[in-house]
């Protein structure tokens, strides 16, 4: 479900809500083979000594350029949770969206300065449960394939909208990779920091949030679900307040031109790696809005060991189990949610991979000139090139299936086109 780290410092500011406005004005500002993947200017693997790595994530395959735009909301109706004293709950949201005039803009950073050094600052101490060299990887430098605040493509008519939910002590910017792909391939894609429980938020003001103690495990796993469950819910009303032409940001940011009316929120998916897979079942178990999930390698399980709720009694709509290869704790829920499910279910297995090759773990830790044997651990033996294009594939042809109803028949048997992916009985 994500490593957990230990809790460090918050120096969290609190931040005075103003309210929503009409939207009225539109920003203006101006190895192997993944590196196949990767541009041209890709930076070679650094021994020890060398500067941090600017690192480099695969381009989108789409036929759209990428926009994004970063909110950050605030839910007046609730404390939040997991700080007593805190008149509101406060997130920080990614909105990824098909653009086709992104020249001279700026590309979005993978993580702001805060969040990036604070990020770097836990790789050493197991982080991800990855144990993932501090110094060697410049996070505050790597970009994106997303350009801030360029316009929405105004072709394609209103877009559905997918949410995407981290694993549990991951960034939400983790997921970057397919996040852009999606957004690429004509989605809206937002992606939720669950405060308190993400490693660490950067807010506006340069403040940030981090990781609260965790406590007992499967106490804080069941209150970090019902937390998410909320945050999910309030993201969707949130964007049903943008759509309408409002802003819901705190800080009153601009807003991309285009984006307010682009939304369909009427096919709304939602996907998630590890502990933010299980979110997308068990959200999708409250809350009607969602119309089809998917779950990387997410447990269906408590942490004592029984079942959640959603593997009891099933859902009625699609929804897409993605799993590593090997010996998987993910077995007891994923059997009962398949047995009480009577909508349409997949379980796929990716053969060759780790947990982490759900997430930017695999394109960007074989940058970092890690011994051969921790790849392996991290990210299995699967090549990143072939594991990182097969999960686009599957994971876009899913939603594409069931929000766009264009059925191209790769979730129907195995194919040889992508031959890592297993279908399991």
């Amino acid at each position: 479900m994500g490593g957990m780290t230990k809790a460090q410092p918050t120096r969290r500011r609190p931040h005075q809500h103003r309210g929503l406005r009409a939207v009225a004005v539109c920003t203006v500002m101006a190895v192997s083979s993944l590196m196949a993947l990767l541009p041209a200017q890709a930076a070679t693997q650094r021994g020890p000594a060398a500067p941090p790595a600017r690192m480099r994530l695969p381009a989108p395959t789409g036929r759209f350029q990428v926009g994004e735009v970063t909110l950050h909301l605030a839910d007046t109706s609730r404390h939040d949770p997991w700080q007593e004293g805190r008149n509101s709950r406060e997130l920080m949201v990614g909105v990824y969206y098909p653009t086709t005039r992104a020249a001279g803009r700026p590309a979005a950073p993978y993580m702001l300065p805060r969040a990036a050094a604070h990020f770097d600052s836990v790789t050493a101490d197991d982080y991800l449960g990855m144990g993932l060299p501090a110094g060697q990887a410049d996070w505050a430098a790597t970009v994106t394939h997303a350009s801030q605040g360029a316009p929405v493509a105004d072709a394609g008519g209103k877009r559905p909208v997918l949410i995407y939910s981290p694993g549990l002590g991951e960034p939400r910017t983790w997921g970057t990779t397919l996040v852009t792909d999606l957004a690429g391939r004509g989605y809206v894609v937002v992606t939720i920091d669950n405060t308190y429980e993400s490693p660490e938020v950067e807010f506006p003001d340069g403040s940030l949030a981090t990781m609260v103690t965790p406590g007992d495990p499967d106490a804080f796993i069941r209150k970090a679900l019902r937390v998410r469950n909320t945050d999910t819910g309030f993201v969707l009303d949130r964007l049903g307040l943008l759509n309408a032409g409002l802003n819901p940001d705190v800080d009153d940011h601009p807003l991309p031109c285009g984006l307010a009316g682009a939304l369909d929120l009427t096919k709304v998916g939602m996907f998630g790696h590890s502990l933010g897979g299980t979110a997308a079942a068990t959200a999708m178990d409250t809350d009607p809005r969602i119309t089809a999930g998917i779950d990387m390698d997410g447990n269906l399980t408590n942490f004592d060991g029984t079942l959640m709720p959603v593997a009891e009694h099933g859902l009625t709509r699609p929804f897409l189990l993605m799993g590593k290869d090997g010996p998987t704790d993910t077995g007891p829920g994923w059997t009962a949610f398949r047995a009480h499910t009577p909508g349409w279910n997949r379980q796929l297995r990716l053969r060759g991979a780790e947990h982490a090759s759900f997430t930017d773990a695999e394109a960007l830790l074989p940058q970092l000139g890690l011994p051969a044997a921790t790849l392996t651990q991290d990210i299995g033996t699967i090549d990143p090139a072939t594991a990182v294009r097969t999960d686009e594939a599957y994971v876009s042809a899913f939603f594409d299936r069931w929000l766009r109803g264009r059925h191209d028949h790769l979730l129907d048997a195995p194919s040889p086109r992508y031959p890592a992916m297993e279908f399991v009985d």
